[in-house]
């Protein structure tokens, strides 16, 4: 939803989800207050949906808002415009109208596409790299390998909308066992590898070097940094335990995966080892009832969980148990240069699959105001509009001689959810002027933005010689035409 206010028209999609409920117009009318003509009149697409009604939606039936919206899809719609803009289609003017279709009637169709352009891409870096071992690297990003493992993996937890379920319960067991809300949760943890035959050890940084974890399962030690905060400790401790008490339910998850990358099934099984230590230490309900109780203040539930704000971020991004639904975040780590490092999403909320973020989204703003959470009301060029908070933090193994790295983090949601979130506390949020986004600027085709770094890979350029505008890169757009001035 592109403001607080607007209206949407959902009408096949409210008729799904009526009909796979087993309802009647007159049942649902009754159960969300409205009257059945209007039912009716939303179903046939003759009125629309307000942002209010959407959310009593959401309410009643424990439904994901963001099923609703227009897109059901949008990082499928992401892939499916960015591999639309290559060069070779000669697609260049297709209008956005055309394309939404598509992805309306076809879904499965575009998603078809998408790998087939994908394996395409990944052909032609690998001829480019092979003729050339130092490619440019605007090329190389352009050309990314879509089937690299953090892609693999970035992808399939995202078609999970970030939450294994079955592993959540697992840990959420272990930490009941554990009794975690009652004992101090660090000795609880030793004590359990303790049990397993493990002994944990604080080792020197001199003697760690740059590791901060090393798991000698043959010695039966887990050998941890003295560099890592106390929290830290905790979470790697989780992902032994993870190794140790599940290892064979993270195996079946592997293999369900179907990945045929080495490294992509290596990199899952970390993956799933950091989940479930993140649901042990912030076990589901508990979590999901604190979030509620604090209004989703990271901080609060930092301290309320003796966590890092970015283990407590991340983990907000998860709650999506059916029955015990929390807000559908994105969640997103980049360092200064703009690189991700982390991007996961709940809800609709899409990531290029290449390059960084745009500039004027305020998580590269964050570095300037270390430590303090900022608040930005953003617009995607479809339409959808997003409430986010960011705040800098610093990782673990930082010393005087090798200090250590700085990362934002970026937190959102749609801008329904807000209302819900202390920190749009004092916004008026059907007033408040979004900024508008894009991916970034290779797919971005807002015209006249100051920001951008280059025009879109789609767009030729449109030079003028007798003008000068507040954008360094001007391109021809649909309406222009390449003719305009």
């Amino acid at each position: 939803m592109s403001q607080r206010g607007e209206k949407l028209i959902i009408g096949q999609r409210l008729r799904v989800l009526r009909q796979s409920l087993g309802l009647t117009q007159a049942q649902m009318a009754s159960e969300l207050g409205i009257s059945p003509s209007y039912i009716t009149l939303i179903e046939a697409d003759q009125r629309p949906a307000s942002a209010r009604l959407l959310m009593k939606i959401a309410e009643v039936y424990d439904f994901n808002i963001s099923e609703l919206a227009p897109s059901t899809d949008t990082q499928l719609a992401a892939d499916f415009s960015a591999a639309l803009k290559d060069s070779a289609l000669g697609l260049a003017s297709l209008p956005r109208a055309e394309i939404a279709a598509v992805l309306q009637a076809s879904p499965r169709l575009a998603a078809a596409f998408v790998r087939l352009h994908d394996n395409h891409r990944e052909t032609l870096l690998r001829e480019q790299a092979d003729l050339n071992p130092l490619t440019d690297r605007d090329k190389v990003e352009a050309l990314a390998d879509p089937t690299r493992p953090v892609d693999m993996v970035r992808r399939w937890f995202y078609e999970r909308r970030n939450h294994v379920d079955v592993l959540d319960h697992a840990a959420e067991a272990l930490a009941e066992e554990l009794a975690l809300h009652r004992n101090e949760p660090h000795a609880a943890l030793t004590a359990r590898l303790t049990a397993q035959g493990i002994r944990a050890r604080i080792v020197p940084s001199r003697v760690m070097g740059s590791q901060l974890r090393r798991f000698d399962l043959h010695r039966r030690e887990l050998l941890l940094s003295e560099l890592l905060r106390q929290s830290s400790r905790r979470f790697q401790i989780g992902t032994v335990l993870a190794t140790l008490e599940h290892g064979d339910l993270i195996a079946r998850l592997v293999d369900e995966a179907g990945l045929d990358d080495a490294a992509a099934r290596a990199l899952l099984r970390v993956s799933l080892g950091n989940y479930f230590a993140a649901a042990l230490i912030m076990p589901y309900r508990r979590f999901l009832a604190a979030c509620e109780a604090e209004r989703y203040d990271v901080e609060a539930l930092s301290y309320k969980f003796d966590t890092s704000f970015e283990q407590t971020a991340h983990r907000m991004s998860t709650l999506q148990r059916d029955g015990a639904r929390g807000i559908p975040f994105f969640f997103v780590r980049v360092d200064r240069a703009g690189n991700v490092s982390k991007r996961f999403s709940a809800g609709r909320f899409p990531f290029s699959r290449f390059g960084g973020t745009c500039p004027l989204w305020n998580i590269h703003s964050a570095f300037e105001r270390p430590d303090r959470v900022q608040t930005q009301v953003i617009r995607m060029p479809e339409g959808a509009t997003y409430f986010s908070i960011v705040r800098t933090v610093t990782r673990a193994g930082g010393t005087y001689s090798a200090p250590a790295q700085r990362l934002a983090i970026g937190l959102g949601c749609d801008i329904a959810y807000a209302p819900r979130l202390v920190y749009a506390d004092g916004i008026d949020l059907a007033h408040s002027r979004p900024v508008d986004i894009g991916l970034n600027c290779y797919l971005c085709e807002r015209p006249d933005c100051s920001a951008r770094a280059h025009a879109p890979v789609n767009r030729r350029l449109r030079v003028n010689e007798r003008e000068r505008s507040v954008a360094i890169f001007e391109f021809e757009t649909e309406e222009s035409g390449p003719n305009a001035s």
